[in-house]
């Protein structure tokens, strides 16, 4: 068994950008399987016509999202974080085969008790979220932050590639016959079997890294519990029992001292997310008009979206551009706010490509935002608070999710609802 060296960290830990490319992947993994639902949605629009696909399916999703992280964010410090996880993985990858098994019984039909059961999977990839984002973003949060900027790139670029995807498959099949049916079997293929990856990754892979084990060990020695099991895979046994002599030592704030502490990064994620899905996809999808590009235009718009809130994520590795002022954070968050009457008026009057324009800024600033918040709050603390916090300000961000998601249906005032 190794134990850990308690005088610092080593000058050369092994393996930080083995770690990072890791933990793109997990980023990835985490959302590749609900993006994929969210980039077929005129497969399900054409399928489910009377039933607003691509409002309902996030609505479904939230509230398991959001009950399932107040739950486990409640009970932080006494998870095991490796299980946690991995579930989240395992659960990605078994909604995702059984959309394929929908699917293909039925035969691609739609009707009320296909909808239905597909709801009941984004459901499931609520529940999956909640174990894996709030998991990962706390366990990376006493490590290292380029760790956690990976991750959340990993993150955006599921949505990236997925739109990419989409675009090849519509292009490819848009000509024959069950086209669409056809690009969104390839689409949750592909996405089981990354989902299998990300499992295979997170068992065998991550724990075994020298720096992951090292960080993994600084945070047991500062009174964690969480990392005991991956701190095992990894060959490491806790130093717990030693440092119990010294209860100081182990003491830690409470998750109330914490939120109280950083009741503003947290309002910054809520506010973050409440106006991002007050737009996408919902509005991008269906409120935008008829213009030039046709069918192409809703998928344009997603795609750059994606594409932007992944080049966002990676603004803040330049020191010179990473917002780190509080004050500044909030005010530039909440002018993010004027965006809701230049997508209305753009929409009502502009053409396609100021509407463009306008959601590419969207995702950058969502992206830009979302790590500049998520990679400054966690500074100053000890390892379990860090776990700690990084929970609760992904529960904040998921609360905004669901809100955005919520109040995008107003944008069908006056559209016969």
């Amino acid at each position: 068994m190794e134990n850990l060296d308690e005088n610092g960290p080593p000058a050369r830990l092994e393996g930080k950008y083995g770690a990072m490319v890791v933990c793109w992947l997990l980023g990835n993994g985490c959302l590749f399987s609900w993006n994929s639902m969210l980039t077929i949605e005129d497969y399900y629009g054409y399928l489910f016509p009377d039933y607003h696909p691509s409002r309902v399916l996030t609505l479904v999703y939230q509230p398991f999202a959001l009950g399932t992280l107040a739950v486990l964010a409640y009970h932080e410090a006494k998870i095991n974080t490796r299980r946690r996880n991995l579930f989240g993985y395992i659960l990605f990858f078994l909604s995702s085969v059984l959309v394929l098994v929908l699917d293909l019984a039925t035969s691609g039909k739609g009707g009320l008790g296909t909808f239905i059961g597909i709801c009941a999977i984004s459901g499931a990839f609520g529940v999956a979220d909640a174990h894996v984002q709030g998991g990962m973003v706390g366990d990376l949060s006493f490590m290292l932050p380029e760790f956690v900027q990976s991750f959340l790139a990993g993150l955006a670029a599921s949505g990236a590639l997925t739109s990419a995807l989409r675009l090849i498959t519509k292009a490819a099949f848009e000509n024959t016959k069950d086209g669409l049916r056809k690009g969104a079997i390839l689409f949750f293929a592909i996405s089981a079997f990354f989902e299998l990856l990300c499992v295979l990754l997170y068992a065998f892979a991550f724990p075994k890294m020298p720096i992951v084990k090292y960080y993994r060990s600084k945070a047991a020695s500062e009174g964690s519990k969480t990392v005991s099991a991956d701190l095992a895979a990894g060959g490491i046994q806790t130093l717990l029992e030693r440092d119990e002599e010294d209860p100081n030592k182990l003491q830690r704030l409470s998750n109330k001292e914490l939120l109280f502490q950083n009741m503003d990064y947290a309002l910054d994620m809520f506010l973050i997310y409440v106006l991002t899905l007050s737009i996408f996809p919902g509005f991008l999808s269906e409120d935008t008009g008829s213009h030039s590009l046709g069918t192409w235009y809703a998928l344009v718009l997603i795609a750059m979206y994606n594409v932007c809130d992944l080049i966002g994520r990676y603004i803040p590795l330049f020191k010179v551009l990473k917002l780190t002022s509080r004050r500044g954070l909030m005010i530039a968050i909440l002018s993010r706010f004027l965006l809701i009457p230049a997508f209305y008026f753009t929409a009502k009057y502009g053409d396609q490509g100021w509407m463009i324009l306008l959601t590419s800024f969207l995702g950058l600033t969502n992206g830009y935002f979302t790590v500049c918040v998520l990679t400054s709050a966690p500074k100053g603390y000890k390892g379990p608070e860090q776990n700690a916090l990084g929970n609760l300000l992904v529960l904040f961000l998921v609360g905004g999710l669901f809100a955005g998601v919520t109040l995008d249906w107003l944008w069908l005032i006056g559209k016969g609802w």
